[in-house]
């Protein structure tokens, strides 16, 4: 009996192995993990421990649950890198009803580019940190600056330089993530006075161009991201100079600018563009899907899309605004209108392929008529593959670039040792087929773990009258 016991435990010693001496909470083994730097795919076993990834290996393991993830996809959380939470208090309900659909989605970390209920999105933003509420971690940006009367309600506006100081001071008080500056009414100068006085205080900014002042002179300024491709296609003209002047003496109003600009479009201009974007590390929003959403209101029947359910009658009131506009626009318009979102496909391959780092975003929520929280992350990451990005730097531009550009590598951006446990697992291989990331079989987020079941569970509890 002794000289048996004797020979089973050298055999162990010799096979090497041993009683694993770690148990963890959570164990995604047999997993096909998406390298999202380099495209490439490994089968290995993720262990999680409150909210953390711990290790990646394919060690032996304990762990007081399992997920099989044979034959399945495992990259991080999907991030959409520019929602809005707003629209006042009565759609305060709305707002807070999308952060269930993100989460359907596998969209695990939203950020928030200015709105006016930021007292709320605060709040729900500290309750989804303690795992008090469901949705995705969110940055926000609080309040926009712009000038005064600016379009958008609950914006910081700013008439003189003290005001822009004041701007910057309350954003920073508020504790928001970065600052997001609007276009609609601010000065020149009061628009690049906001940048240094945000970037002073060490804060990531982006926002909209306005087209008095010149994209150099935005990035000059310090400008970390552009929120839409209108403000790139300035910069890559010929005659952007032309422009600039006219807006300044107003002769020319923005829409009034857009063929100008786009005739005005240069090779050597643009390329000279994209070397600066990427030599002073900008990142660009393309916001396509919007583009091409609301480019066709006049011709697009969306009364039977899937997604209204969720919305609401109050929030669906809000769209009503670029509708009526898309209807009452002239033949001319219209057809202007198609053209430049046929142009910006084409000026996001561009910037993707002299290596401007891009972000992917839905520009979802109240007023952005038919774009729907969630699920048009998801089309924005096809229509980048439409326009001929590849499928691994699409995903790129939603998770890896999303925690580049907030300064959040070190928690976010792929699967290892440290990072949260932010994780989607897919039924089949985005990289193969865009159109698999909306294929999910689990969102884990932290130490949660929605089921197929579960994900349903919060569509169907998402539906509003």
């Amino acid at each position: 009996m002794n000289r048996l016991l004797f020979l089973s435990l050298f055999l162990l010693i010799l096979s090497g192995k041993s009683e694993p001496s770690t148990t963890y909470d959570l164990a995604i083994t047999n997993a096909n993990i998406i390298d999202l730097e380099n495209g490439s795919v490994a089968v290995k076993n993720i262990y999680i421990s409150k909210g953390k990834i711990e290790a990646v290996d394919s060690n032996i393991f304990k762990a007081d649950s399992t997920i099989d993830a044979t034959g399945k996809y495992v990259l991080p959380g999907f991030w959409d890198n520019h929602i809005h939470l707003r629209g006042g208090d009565t759609l305060i309900p709305n707002n807070k009803n999308f952060l269930k659909l993100f989460i359907a989605n596998g969209i695990t970390t939203v950020r928030d580019a200015g709105g006016d209920l930021t007292k709320e999105v605060m709040d729900w933003k500290s309750q989804i940190a303690d795992e008090k509420l469901v949705g995705p971690t969110i940055f926000t940006a609080g309040p926009k600056i712009d000038g005064p009367n600016g379009s958008w309600a609950g914006s910081l506006e700013v008439e003189n330089e003290a005001d822009v100081i004041k701007a910057v001071d309350s954003l920073q008080a508020l504790k928001v993530d970065f600052v997001k500056i609007y276009d609609s009414r601010i000065s020149p100068k009061n628009y690049i006075k906001s940048i240094e006085e945000a970037k002073k205080r060490g804060f990531t900014v982006s926002g909209h161009m306005p087209f008095t002042v010149t994209l150099d002179e935005t990035i000059n300024a310090g400008m970390d991201g552009i929120e839409h491709l209108y403000y790139i296609m300035k910069g890559c003209a010929s005659n952007e100079k032309e422009v600039t002047d006219k807006m300044n003496n107003g002769e020319m109003g923005f829409w009034g600018a857009m063929p100008e600009l786009m005739s005005g479009y240069s090779e050597s201009t643009a390329n000279a563009t994209f070397t600066k974007l990427k030599e002073h590390n900008v990142f660009v929003v393309p916001t396509l899907h919007i583009g091409e959403t609301l480019s066709y209101l006049d011709e697009m029947d969306h009364s039977t899309d899937e997604y209204l359910k969720y919305m609401g009658s109050g929030l669906i009131q809000t769209y009503q605004g670029r509708i009526r506009s898309a209807l009452n626009s002239s033949e001319e318009a219209r057809t202007n209108r198609k053209q430049l979102d046929a142009f910006f496909g084409e000026l996001a391959k561009s910037l993707d392929s002299a290596g401007v780092q891009l972000l992917a975003g839905s520009d979802s929520g109240a007023f952005n008529s038919y774009t729907y929280p969630g699920i048009s992350l998801h089309k924005e990451l096809q229509a980048m593959v439409e326009n001929g990005i590849s499928p691994l730097n699409a995903l790129r531009t939603s998770t890896v670039n999303g925690a580049k550009f907030l300064g959040q590598t070190d928690g976010y951006g792929n699967i290892s040792k440290g990072k949260v446990s932010d994780l989607v697992i897919l039924e089949a291989n985005p990289l193969e087929n865009i159109e698999n990331t909306e294929k999910i079989f689990k969102v884990i987020k932290g130490t949660q773990v929605f089921s197929k079941k579960q994900l349903q569970e919060l569509l169907n509890n998402a539906i509003l009258e």
